[in-house]
């Protein structure tokens, strides 16, 4: 057994988390409550100081853990990069986002690899975490990394172990979701593969990173398909005045050869709006062209203009325009009982509304303040849910159907409301003045 996999098995290292967002603080939490010391690092110094300060921000981590696992010395947030040498293994988990044009925008990581080439010590584990196209463990980290003089496989080692958080998952917890590990010798394979089983994962080794960086994509190039495919058939249905979902709901009773997907205003989340497109990038490098996975892509980018459709037709029916009206959004998160804001569609459309000339307030439980994201930057707050206020609005659009709303309320008080989730009739809430979108 090599030192540093028996050094594993006993917990002796200190593992290092660089990005403490959805992926880096939970993976800090899991690897903390396995009795491993964490060394978290971030850029940002309102999340370290934050979390120093024993809160949490986000939801589904609890400021109880935080608070603990800093007291006793667990858990170590830093803004220090100077510090990297003192971790054992570096999990990169930094944000893979898109370029102006869907090219892929790497810049985080190479950032992050150029300050760790700064420090890379002998006997270090480096794993990428985040999603990108196949070859870039190899083609655009290991490059960096070796401009420290030291070798892959033989000073240090080198993996890419796929993130595959679900925020807000409550079935399945970091602790629960298989791992896939692997790296670019057998030796780094089996040191990254022995890290995260000690952390009490299953692990799911594979050949090669360029293996496991595909595989992260298929499983989300799958659901933006499938997501496509039911948009687009809303659209056909909608047409031909059939209810989508009802459609759905009929469908998923065969118990073999179908999986139910459901359509809404567009994608959100980090992983589905985006990492497709790493792959139609990198494969034209390879003269192929993905034109099944851009399709999806296009049908799901344009589903927040099929939306603001189905609002101008509605308020036209009320002898209203766009331009004017007082529209409240309902929910405001790419997904439901999260407070995770990343691509949410809901902000497009919110921002288009704008662009014509309707006022425009949100409600969402989750997200009392809008922050500034990569694309927007709104000023708006949270608006209660009250009964007159809801009679004030000349329509109501659903486009996050959180659990704990009062859909109730909403069916009855506002004048006309746009369900985007089907929120209403799951509920079994059947009133005249909703509009499907």
């Amino acid at each position: 057994m090599h030192p540093l996999e028996e050094a594993i098995e006993k917990r002796r290292i200190r593992v290092g988390i660089i990005g403490l967002g959805y992926v880096g603080l939970p993976l800090a939490r899991l690897f903390e409550r396995r009795g491993f010391r964490v060394l978290g690092f971030d850029i940002d110094p309102q999340k370290i100081e934050r979390l120093r300060s024993g809160h949490s921000y986000i939801r589904h981590i609890p400021s109880e853990w935080v608070l603990e696992a800093v007291r006793s010395g667990g858990l170590e947030p830093t803004a220090d990069f100077g510090r990297l040498p003192e971790a054992d293994a570096l999990l990169i988990c930094v944000p893979t986002p898109l370029g102006a044009h869907q090219e892929p925008d790497l810049r985080f990581v190479h950032q992050t690899a150029t300050v760790i080439a700064q420090h890379l010590r002998r006997e270090q584990i480096v794993v990428l975490e985040s999603t990108t196209y196949p070859g870039t463990t190899e083609e655009e980290l290991l490059p960096i990394l070796e401009q420290s003089g030291l070798r892959v496989g033989v000073d240090f080692y080198l993996g890419y172990s796929p993130e595959r958080e679900d925020p807000g998952n409550r079935e399945f917890s970091t602790e629960r979701i298989p791992k896939i590990t692997s790296g670019l010798t057998p030796l780094c394979a089996a040191l990254v593969d022995a890290l995260y089983r000690a952390a009490g994962l299953r692990t799911v080794p594979v050949s090669s990173p360029r293996i496991a960086e595909a595989a992260k994509l298929l499983e989300n190039i799958y659901r933006a398909v499938n997501i496509a495919l039911v948009n687009e058939l809303k659209i056909v249905f909608d047409r031909m005045g059939i209810d989508i979902w009802e459609v759905i709901e009929a469908a998923a009773t065969k118990p073999f050869g179908f999986q139910p997907f459901y359509p809404g205003p567009g994608l959100g989340g980090h992983c589905i709006p985006i990492d497709p497109f790493y792959l139609t990038w990198k494969a034209r490098a390879y003269g192929v062209h993905t034109r099944f996975i851009e399709l999806a892509g296009e049908i799901n980018t344009a589903m927040p203009d099929f939306v603001l459709h189905k609002l101008m037709l509605a308020l036209n029916e009320q002898r209203k325009s766009v331009h004017g009206a007082r529209i409240l959004l309902v929910g405001i998160a790419y997904k439901p009982d999260v407070d995770d804001l990343r691509e949410s569609p809901a902000l497009v459309i919110m921002h288009r509304l704008e662009e014509l000339g309707a006022e425009v307030e949100y409600h969402d439980p989750y997200v009392p303040v809008l922050p500034p994201t990569r694309k927007f930057r709104f000023e708006k707050s949270s608006v209660p849910l009250a009964p007159e206020r809801i009679r004030s609005y000349d329509a109501v659009l659903i486009t996050t159907h959180h659990s704990g709303i009062d859909y109730a309320l909403l069916a009855q008080e506002a004048r006309l409301l746009i369900d985007t989730r089907n929120a209403l009739r799951v509920r079994g809430l059947r009133v005249g003045n909703v509009w499907k979108a």
